[in-house]
């Protein structure tokens, strides 16, 4: 069914926002690679700094959703917009390592609206809700390969600063576009009223519904997704950087008679790219396999990944790009699983909070694998490194052994 003029005008609107949230989010680590070299401190002090930016974004999560019903959807989502691209103007000027961590900040204050406030808009304002989610989805996924792939073919010919100013300028049209952008924020609404509760009216009773929510399943999901981003973010933030280090890739010449270029960022590209397969057949395979059981294979390959990938990266480039397109795959494979798991295991009544705490764990409490990364790495051996990412997807896979016995029965349905 085709959309109508409302469904398009939302579809592009948040389409936009959520491929620059992931535009900005996969270009930073990129950038860190050069801010290392540039300023002269440890990777665990930057892993920190970076973790500073990150965890906003998640942590945002729950108070934007709050935002979002008292100013309106498209109100915080033209502030999201515009606060990520002055982040990044922000992060050009930076000349010490404190100008980096305000601008990671703000960043991360900017971008965490965008989820609780996008998704809202597009469940109130659309009809066809579930073809304006995957086109959202593509988006997103857009994104996420484009961010890291235009940062590091800009950074072959120019100065990082100027990068930075080059990615913004995508956020301030969008800002801008959206200004302007008209429709209806709840010309939907009226099809989801039987299907969608109340927002806690004061903080007693978003306490009261967090403590009956996390007294049932979901306690063990959000867990779950907690470990999820703990692996998530510990590959997608230090790869790059462990790339470089690579033996195999730095005495690497892929013949295109450019200096400068960084094999290992391509790479880092490409596993973005594969990751976009994995998420759509991770997506069709809820349909087949439950998601507890998906989550516990999906772990363990992971975990067997992480350990692979030192002696992997040993034997030479071929083997090295096929392993990283396996851990792309898998790494968003998993990704549907959890949010199929989220709908399972809570009642429709819980279902935007236990939404907006999936983010929190996700995105802000994940965050916490880049200090600990970084100071893994500055500290241990790679080995070491690769090897507390197995344990964390090992102790995921446990966790979701234990939803799939203790927990067999379906709240939702």
């Amino acid at each position: 069914m085709s959309l109508n003029a409302n469904d398009r005008a939302i579809a592009g609107f948040t389409m936009t926002g959520h491929a620059l949230v992931h535009w900005f989010e996969t270009s930073i680590p990129i950038f860190l690679v050069v801010w290392l070299a540039e300023f002269d401190v440890s990777v665990g002090l930057f892993g920190l700094i970076v973790a500073l930016g990150y965890a906003p974004f998640g942590i945002g999560a729950l108070p934007g959703g709050v935002l979002a019903d008292r100013y309106g959807t498209k109100r915080l989502i033209v502030f999201c917009l515009a606060g990520m691209a002055g982040s990044f103007l922000v992060l050009a000027l930076a000349s010490s390592i404190y100008a980096i961590a305000l601008g990671l900040i703000l960043w991360g204050i900017a971008a965490s609206v965008y989820h609780p406030a996008g998704l809202s808009l597009i469940s109130t304002g659309v009809e066809e809700r579930g073809t304006v989610f995957a086109y959202h989805g593509i988006a997103g996924n857009i994104g996420i390969a484009l961010g890291p792939f235009v940062a590091a073919t800009l950074l072959i010919f120019y100065q990082w600063e100027y990068v930075a100013v080059a990615l913004s300028v995508p956020g301030i049209f969008a800002a801008l576009y959206g200004l302007s952008a008209d429709f209806d924020p709840v010309a939907g609404a009226d099809e989801i009223d039987d299907e969608t509760d109340e927002q806690p009216a004061s903080l007693s009773d978003l306490l009261s519904s967090s403590r009956a929510l996390f007294a049932s399943a979901f306690a063990v999901v959000f867990v779950i997704v907690s470990f999820e981003g703990l692996f998530y973010r510990g590959v997608l933030t230090y790869l790059p950087e462990i790339l470089q280090d690579i033996d195999a890739l730095a005495n690497f010449d892929p013949g295109l008679g450019l200096e400068g270029i960084n094999p290992g960022d391509y790479i880092y590209v490409g596993l973005l790219v594969i990751g976009m397969a994995g998420q759509y057949v991770g997506g069709k395979a809820t349909d087949r396999v439950t998601p507890a059981r998906g989550i516990i294979g999906i772990f363990v390959v992971l975990a067997t990944l992480a350990a692979l990938f030192v002696p992997v990266s040993k034997r030479g480039v071929a083997p090295l790009v096929v392993l990283c397109g396996v851990i792309g795959f898998f790494l968003f494979a998993i990704q549907p699983f959890y949010q199929e798991a989220v709908a399972v295991y809570t009642p429709p009544e819980g279902r935007g909070l236990s939404y907006g705490y999936t983010y929190l764990g996700e995105f802000g409490f994940g965050s916490a694998s880049i200090a600990i990364g970084g100071f893994l790495l500055g500290s241990f051996d790679i080995v070491v490194f690769f090897g507390t990412l197995s344990a964390v997807a090992l102790i995921g896979a446990g966790l979701a052994t234990v939803l799939l016995i203790q927990y067999r029965g379906s709240p939702s349905r």
